[in-house]
């Protein structure tokens, strides 16, 4: 099993940006230097989740502070962009990167983002549909041309290619099974999140696509069948399961405000699929979800074996510096987990 890491960089409450952003340089070039695979980042818009709305100017930073590690967005919201000229940011961070980018793909999952851009969500997937095709024709082209039903070009010179042929590999998060079905369709690398009984239908129903289709569409050796089958979870690591746990409460609930942020600001009263149904809003409701992971490392090895056995997974996708997390509990809690639990998940 391989490990990445997944982060929003949502707003700290008690810190200024700038120093937020250097944090986070720190740690990731700890992790980079603990040998985890990946760095994704998510994108989100105008809510206190995510300081990081430009996920390619935030990597490119990431770039030239690490030289190992992998990276990418998790996801790039289609809909938002001019296919066009995302192709030729993702040709530029491929090679800022030296070879090191991965090209996460999405539609969005909350409408009043969408909204605040003026995308009628109702139409976001038939335009990420659109979106998504011309991305990989104009990644793929000398001479680039594309009819869609949102996105038409006519003989666009793409002097910008990646570093890597044909593109870098294309991933896709989803937390329901339409999404999932359709990135095992299109040979993706995947990774789910949620409650463990809705993860696991969710990655099921990728694999059993992915099996229908072949394989891969851009295979990688070091998972085991050519594709990530990841699990996003939040992991909290310290000596004792109550010194993690008191750590990730207050983090975790912040967070747990954050992810929800938009949704109360807008005055809704339930959850929907769109809207990602498994966001609780206490540790305790996390926990009971199975979606933090928080104590010794001898507890969090064994619950992520337990998940990993049960999911079928080749790639956990850990989320361990979120929140009100400080900067030294970020880096203990990462130095114990990629010392005394990453090696043992090496043989999963």
């Amino acid at each position: 099993m391989k490990v990445g890491l997944f982060d929003h960089l949502e707003r700290s409450p008690d810190r200024p940006l700038a120093t937020q952003f250097d944090e986070r340089l720190e740690f990731i070039a700890a992790a980079d230097d603990a040998g985890i695979y990946c760095l994704h980042v998510a994108e989100h818009h105008s809510s206190r989740l995510n300081m990081a709305p430009a996920p390619g100017v935030w990597l490119s930073a990431v770039a030239r502070a690490t030289r190992n590690i992998r990276l990418g967005p998790m996801v790039y919201l289609l809909p938002l962009y001019s296919p066009l000229r995302l192709a030729e940011e993702v040709c530029m961070l491929d090679h800022l990167s030296k070879g090191r980018l991965e090209v996460g793909v999405g539609r969005g999952v909350s409408p009043y983002e969408m909204g605040y851009h003026k995308v009628d969500h109702a139409e976001s997937r038939d335009i990420f549909l659109d979106a998504y095709a011309c991305l990989r024709a104009a990644l793929t082209s000398d001479m680039f041309s594309h009819e869609g039903r949102y996105y038409t070009y006519t003989d666009v010179p793409m002097p910008l290619r990646p570093l890597q042929a044909p593109h870098p590999a294309f991933w896709y998060g989803s937390s329901n099974t339409i999404g999932a079905t359709w990135a095992g369709e299109q040979g993706m690398h995947f990774t789910s999140n949620g409650p463990t009984a809705r993860a696991k239908e969710n990655i099921d129903a990728f694999r059993a696509a992915l099996a229908k289709r072949g394989g891969a569409a851009q295979p990688k050796a070091e998972f085991p069948g050519g594709a990530a089958i990841g699990l996003l979870r939040h992991i909290v690591v310290a000596e004792t399961d109550e010194d993690a746990r008191r750590i990730a409460r207050p983090a975790l609930e912040y967070h747990a405000g954050s992810l929800n942020w938009l949704r109360k600001l807008h005055g809704a009263t339930e959850f929907t699929s769109r809207l990602h149904i498994h966001r609780g809003e206490s540790f305790e409701e996390w926990q009971e979800m199975e979606m933090v992971i928080a104590g010794s490392p001898e507890t969090v090895l064994a619950e992520i074996e337990r998940q990993a056995k049960l999911l079928g997974l080749n790639y956990l996708l850990a989320y361990p510096f979120f929140g009100t997390m400080t900067l030294p509990d970020a880096l203990r809690s990462l130095r114990l987990f990629t010392g005394e639990v990453m090696p043992k998940l090496a043989a999963l």
